[in-house]
């Protein structure tokens, strides 16, 4: 039968088992199913630790069969067997009710697949699938290495390891196959045909063979991803803007004379590269990370002034409705009368500073959709609602985005099209990003960095406080706040969850950066309302305490936010609503409860709260984590280094690949399956260099037919979603 790689499974397989897999693992096509590796390969004989499962792991296993024992229910027809299997380190039973796979006898060895459960305290697989050595399938189980897929309830891994041979027997082997990476790219890398690495990645001799394999595959990820992203960079490129020139005299000589305080030399020398480049009619796409508090938003509001100089509109989106209301009193006090034209105090060579947010009344929201569409609002600044259908500009010259990791490249875009022109991007991020994530995810990007922090910053000391194993040391954290306290300063207490039912703020991330789960030997999270009124009556009780959650209204939060910057509030208990761009000069205190359940970033953000001002900062990591554990030294280390790029490879090496890359299944969207992010910088960047050198040809990818559908596709999966989030 003649395939290639865009046939459907349904004619190399048969309906049943193509529409499981299609339903089930996404796998549709000869190419999804060739490109669906291995996870592991396992040994006859070898251990495979049965005693590392969990209850609950989905797994599939090679053991032996140790003991059969079948018996009658007592207290229930039908007969109950129970196998036990071993790997020569471990034990576990398989327990079948009123059937038994017939060759399941002593000595037999097989595959079996099941979820972890456990009786009595010994693991077991309730009517696990099995899949047992037998003589019609010797030349599989005598190989060497026997590739374990990721599988489903409905498509074990040895289906797959059969449909693959199938496959390979129908097609006489892996000729159809074309490789869309050139010749001498291959050659140049030492890389093997992608037949070949197809072949060895899914029936290996050795060892070797599979990192072979591997590596030739990594480099078909990561050429496609940065080719896809190359394009977009040249698309960009090729989309003339309206140059933005800065002018003497304007709103910006006004900010500049405005500010309180001496720009850093980071800081003028990014706000150059900006002015630089707003000034060309090439439109910028530039990424802006820096370190939490190193004043990325004084740099953003100077390329906002030299837009608006220019006659052009600047809109800065803000992914709360708390940071967009900061954002606009920040941004209009400092403006003072330059950001109030038009109104009896206004200076008319001045703008108008415009909030526009989902929550607004539908009048407040009619006159500043009139002022964003007349123009006379040169500075909009606003939540998701600035995407709305209704919302025009009259003129677009710069989208600034603020904290970009809250927000995807379909959000970045719709802002972008409102312009009659592709306006100048400006992402910010204070979450800094590995070398290797820069390349990948922000790859349509230029990067500028930020690491120098403002003179007269008092610095932050943080500490973990053990709550479990040295309770003391948690009264003795109540203490210092009170001292604090007591000194005329302020302090955030922030806890994962909001309470009452209620929910989180967002999904707290667990040790791993996945989202948290809840086991059964383990509490729920820490609530706001639980903790403030526990806080209220015992350990700070006198002191001026309240809250702030996602499920206020935004009257109340822009109300308690207003008191406690205006000192009226001693202790904001909060969730994560405080952890981007919040800034109370007077906060000096931040105690994290339960800190063992927010991510290494998520900890760096709000630890960037407090010290703000002149004085020196305390954040207090509160867990009942044992310090010798892996989430213990995880804590340990974020209290042990304030350097946020140091931060970001920690929380790469204990972060998921898909969880980097963005959405939950960006895997499948993405092609990326064996690529790592933090062991391949080399290769991503040797691909990175490449992708550029194909596209600078005259003829582009027009002689590389392979590669161009690669990247077609990619681009076309919707929207590339692996972009979506960092």
């Amino acid at each position: 039968m003649a395939v290639d790689m865009s046939t459907r499974l349904d004619r190399v397989l048969g309906a049943k088992t193509a529409k499981a897999m299609a339903e089930q693992l996404s796998l549709h096509t000869v190419r999804d199913l060739l490109r669906h590796y291995p996870r592991r390969y396992a040994r006859r004989g070898e251990v495979t630790r049965l005693e590392d499962l969990q209850v609950g792991d989905r797994v599939t296993v090679l053991a032996q069969v140790r003991s059969v024992d079948s018996r009658k229910m007592r207290n229930r027809p039908g007969t109950l067997t129970e196998v036990t299997v071993g790997d020569g380190a471990g034990t576990m039973k398989l327990v079948f009710f009123n059937h038994r796979h017939a060759r399941l006898v002593p000595g037999a060895w097989g595959l079996f697949a099941g979820t972890v459960g456990e009786y009595r305290n010994r693991l077991q697989f309730a009517h696990p699938d099995c899949h047992l050595m037998t003589g019609d399938d010797d030349e599989d189980w005598a190989r060497a290495l026997i590739p374990i897929y990721p599988a489903s309830k409905d498509v074990s891994s040895w289906v797959i390891q059969r449909s693959v041979k199938l496959l390979l027997d129908a097609s006489g082997g892996f000729g159809f196959v074309e490789d869309p990476l050139p010749a001498e790219l291959r050659a140049r890398y030492g890389l093997p045909s992608l037949p070949a690495a197809l072949l060895d990645i899914h029936r290996p001799t050795t060892a070797e063979d599979v990192e072979h394999a591997e590596h030739r595959l990594k480099w078909d990820e990561a050429l496609i991803l940065q080719l896809t992203l190359a394009a977009r960079r040249r698309a960009a490129a090729l989309e003339p803007g309206i140059a933005r020139p800065g002018r003497s005299g304007g709103l910006l000589d006004a900010v500049d004379a405005a500010l309180p305080f001496d720009l850093t030399d980071g800081q003028r020398a990014v706000g150059e590269e900006l002015s630089a480049e707003l000034a060309r009619e090439l439109p910028m796409h530039r990424l802006l990370q820096g370190e939490v508090g190193s004043g990325k938003t004084v740099v953003a509001l100077r390329a906002m002034a030299q837009v608006v100089d220019a006659g052009g509109q600047a809109a800065l989106l803000a992914p709360t409705e708390v940071l967009a209301a900061q954002h606009a009193r920040g941004i209009s006090a400092m403006l003072g009368p330059l950001g109030r034209a038009g109104e009896l105090d206004g200076d008319p060579a001045g703008t108008r500073v415009v909030l526009l947010t989902g929550s607004l009344k539908a009048a407040a929201r009619r006159e500043a959709r009139a002022a964003v569409a007349d123009g006379s609002a040169g500075i909009v600044i606003g939540t998701h609602a600035l995407l709305q259908e209704g919302v025009e500009f009259a003129d677009l010259g710069l989208v600034v985005v603020d904290e970009q990791h809250r927000f995807g490249v379909e959000q970045r875009d719709a802002l972008r099209a409102k312009g009659s022109r592709p306006p100048h991007v400006l992402v910010m991020t204070a979450t800094p990003i590995p070398r290797t994530v820069a390349m990948t995810v922000y790859g349509d990007l230029e990067t500028s960095t930020l690491r120098q922090l403002p003179s007269g910053r008092g610095g932050v000391k943080s500490s973990v406080v053990p709550a479990r194993e040295k309770p003391t040391w948690l009264d003795r954290a109540w203490t210092r706040l009170r001292e604090e306290v007591a000194a005329g300063r302020q302090a955030y207490v922030v806890c994962p969850r909001i309470g009452e039912d209620a929910g989180g703020e967002e999904e707290p991330e667990d040790a791993d950066g996945a989202p948290g789960e809840e086991t059964s030997d383990r509490r729920p999270p820490l609530a706001v309302l639980d903790v403030a009124e526990g806080l209220r009556e015992g350990p700070l009780a006198g002191l001026r305490i309240e809250v702030l959650h996602g499920r206020l209204t935004p009257e109340d939060k822009e109300a308690r936010m207003r008191a406690f910057a205006g000192g009226e509030i001693d202790v904001l208990v909060a969730t994560t609503v405080v952890e981007v761009g919040v800034d109370v000069p007077n906060a000096t205190v931040m105690v994290v409860m339960d800190a063992d359940r927010f991510g290494v970033s998520q900890l760096h953000q709000l630890r960037g709260r407090v010290a703000r001002g002149r004085h020196e900062g305390l954040c207090l990591l509160v867990s009942e984590a044992p310090t010798a554990s892996a989430t213990g030294q995880r804590l340990a280390a974020v209290a042990g280094t304030s350097d946020g790029f140091e931060l970001a490879r920690l929380d790469l090496e204990t972060r998921r690949e898909g969880d980097v890359l963005g959405a939950a299944q960006s895997g499948r969207r993405s092609g990326i399956k064996l690529l790592s992010l933090l062991e391949d910088e080399q290769l991503i960047a040797e691909a990175r260099a490449e992708a550029t050198a194909l596209l600078a040809t005259e003829r582009g990818l027009a002689d590389h037919p392979g590669l161009a559908a690669e990247v077609a596709a990619l681009a076309t999966d919707e929207r590339a979603q692996y972009l979506e989030k960092a």
